[in-house]
C-alpha cells in the first residue's frame, strides 16, 4: 500500500485550462529529439489561422500518445460507430467550407 502511494502523481487542472481550447487542425513536425504538435483553429472564410497551442514531446511520449489515441478511438468507435474521415485521408487537405452551405451576398 505504501509503495502504491509513492507511485501516484497529483495532477492539478486549473479552471482556465479545464475550459479547453478548440482546434480543428494539428500540424506535426519533428526533429531527431522531439515532436512538435501545433493545434490550430481554422475559421470558414478567414484565410489566416493562428496556432492556439503548441505541445513539445519526446519521441517516446509521442508514441505513447499515439497508442493512447488509437486505444481511445477504438473504444469510441465500438460505442458510437466508425469515425468517418473526409476524402484525402488523415493527411489530406481540409475542405475550407467545412462541409456546410456557402454564404451568398
Amino acid at each position: 500500500m505504501e509503495e502504491q502511494k509513492q507511485n501516484q502523481i497529483n495532477i492539478e487542472l486549473t479552471e482556465e485550462v479545464a475550459q479547453g481550447t478548440y482546434s480543428n487542425l494539428a500540424v506535426i513536425t519533428h526533429s531527431s529529439s522531439e515532436f512538435v504538435v501545433d493545434f490550430v483553429r481554422i475559421m470558414p472564410g478567414i484565410p489566416k489561422a493562428k496556432v492556439k497551442s503548441r505541445i513539445i514531446l519526446t519521441p517516446e511520449h509521442a508514441k505513447r500518445l499515439m497508442l493512447a489515441l488509437q486505444d481511445n478511438i477504438a473504444k469510441f468507435e465500438s460505442m458510437h460507430g466508425k469515425i468517418k474521415v473526409a476524402e484525402g485521408g488523415p493527411t489530406g487537405s481540409m475542405p475550407m467550407n467545412f462541409g456546410g452551405p456557402t454564404a451568398q451576398a
